[in-house]
Order: structure tokens, then sequence, then C-alpha cells
């Protein structure tokens, strides 16, 4: 049970299923061609700063198992927070950023650049989801992927009750 989950091996599934969660990402928009839009590339930066800091925590001394773990559930709360955000501007609940699209980011060097360039560029709007599954987008699946692993990380801050042996973190 998620209830008796060890601090080690929180910090482990942690680092795991965010690892698949950002490759999932990644897959869908480098192999399947999803361009994100500027909030999906938001929504990607705790993962960024979460599987280091999950790995650090897998293998930290035993002292800083349950602090570490309390930073990724913040971390991947924070997360939480974002796809929310995200899924709600898709729905039209709030306003998104007034700059949200797409482009290289590269300044073109000549005119002629500049027109081939706009041939290239593809403006993904956040507002409209490019995908949905049972409903919900990837914002809305990063929520819920988000919250698991907060709660996992939660759940191994808090770790098994009883013995307060250092065997518990393991």
């Amino acid at each position: 049970m998620l209830d008796s989950i060890s601090p080690r091996r929180a910090a482990a599934a942690v680092l795991a299923l965010a690892l698949a969660t950002i490759g999932g990402a990644l897959v869908s928009e480098h192999v399947l061609g999803l361009v994100p839009c500027k909030l999906c590339l938001w929504q990607r930066q705790p993962y960024y700063w979460g599987i280091p800091l999950a790995l650090l925590v897998a293998v930290a001394p035993a002292s800083l198992l349950r602090p570490g773990l309390v930073v990724l559930a913040l971390v991947f709360l924070g997360s939480a927070g974002l796809g929310a955000y995200h899924a709600g501007v898709e729905w039209g609940w709030f306003l998104g950023p007034s700059d949200c699209g797409g482009g290289t980011g590269e300044a073109p060097g000549a005119v002629g650049d500049f027109l081939k360039q706009l041939d290239d560029v593809r403006v993904v709007s956040c507002t409209e989801a490019a995908w949905r599954l049972l409903g919900l987008s990837l914002a809305g699946w990063n929520v819920l992927a988000s919250l698991l692993i907060a709660a996992i990380a939660a759940m191994g801050a808090i770790g098994p009750q009883g013995s307060s042996s250092v065997s518990q973190y393991r």
C-alpha cells in the first residue's frame, strides 16, 4: 500500500514516474509531432527540476530522505497546479498568456530567410488541446500524473509508521 512505502522506494518511484511522464511528453513532441505550446513547455519545468532532485534524494543519506521527499511533493504539487491552469485555459475557464504561440526562437538572417521561416512555423495556441483521451487533454493527464507523483513523495516522507529504526529508509 502507498501508506507503507519506504522513503527510499518513494524517491525511486518518483524518479521513475517523472522520467516516464516527461518521456511521454518528449515522445509526443519528437515522434508523434505534437508541437507544444508555451504552457506545455512551462509544465515541463517541474520535471526538469524534479528528476535530478529525485535522483539525489534516492541516493541521499537517510537523514535527507524525508526532507527531500517533502520538497519533491511540493515541486509536483506545483506541476499539478500548472497543469490545472493549462487545462482551465483549454476549457476557457482562464485566460492564457497573451503571447502563447509557436516559433523557433531563432532570428532570420535575411528577409528571404524570414519568409521561408514563416512557411515552416506552426503557431500552437494554448487554448486548444492537441489531443484528448477520455475527455482529458495532455495538460489534464499531467495534473493526474503530478498528483500521483506528489502523493508518492508525501507518503514516502511520512514513511512506514511504527519503527523508527534506520532500516525503514531502505
